[in-house]
């Protein structure tokens, strides 16, 4: 089936696989081109590949890098002459235990992954297109920056700053650009295996809905909020969780 071009154009880092490959999936069927990042060279091709090499371009790098940043912007530039949308996925978590222990070194590199280069992402879109053409932004927070998060509580934090980093953007780049964010609860990708592998039916027991997330779920999500049906939407962060914070109620 032949896509019709929406004429509109997506950045979206972390993407070579799990959450922000459904989300870059879900803007290109619905007709965006789309620049995807990712680290590895290789497994960044073979997105590009099954995305559709037409309509989707990579850019290999770390996220934390402020060159690879900068390449990346200018690609999608370079490539389809603008960038009307920023997803903000790339992230990290590489230790797991109390924030008691904490290598300090560990706790930097996850808040200049998730948080300094999201801010760093979302000045170079605004500077390179959407201050004077519009956009939006969309923020891939968690639910663990939502509630304590025991043995995750670095990434709880900085998830944390995810989610008050949309509201300071949303403020600062209306009326021009929205940016809100999604928190998803445990999404079965490579990332967060180690939360439900030889376990998936009892973490799924857990959940209202009965299942754990899926990237398709959070591509749909994305999908939205950079659409014309969330013109009126920003500063929010959308909960994507099959239900799980029901579960948190008296009684």
């Amino acid at each position: 089936m032949t896509v019709q071009d929406s004429g509109k154009v997506a950045l979206v880092t972390g993407a070579s696989r799990g959450i922000g490959y459904g989300i870059a999936e879900a803007l290109v069927a619905r007709g965006d081109r789309v620049c995807i990042t990712g680290r590895g060279e290789d497994a960044l091709q073979e997105a590009v590949e099954r995305l559709g090499a037409d309509r989707v371009i990579g850019v290999a790098g770390k996220a934390h890098d402020e060159a690879h940043r900068a390449v990346a912007v200018e690609r999608t530039l370079e490539a389809f002459g603008r960038v009307d949308f920023l997803v903000n996925n790339a992230g990290t978590n590489p230790v797991f235990g109390p924030l008691a222990d904490l290598d300090l070194d560990v706790a930097r590199k996850v808040f200049e992954t998730n948080v300094v280069s999201a801010l760093g992402f979302a000045q170079r879109t605004w500077k390179a297109w959407q201050k004077e053409n519009g956009g939006a932004i969309v923020n891939i927070a968690s639910v663990a920056g939502l509630s304590a998060s025991p043995f995750v509580g670095a990434y709880g934090v900085s998830k944390a700053a995810m989610v008050n980093l949309t509201l300071q953007l949303a403020q600062e780049f209306a009326p021009v650009v929205r940016v809100n964010a999604i928190a998803p609860a445990v999404v079965k990708t490579k990332f967060a295996q180690a939360l439900y592998e030889g376990r998936e039916a009892e973490a799924a027991a857990a959940y209202p809905l009965g299942r754990l997330g899926v990237p398709e779920d959070i591509g749909g999500a994305a999908a939205f909020l950079t659409s014309s049906q969330a013109d009126w939407i920003t500063g929010q962060t959308l909960v994507v969780d099959g239900g799980i914070f029901l579960n948190a109620g008296v009684g």
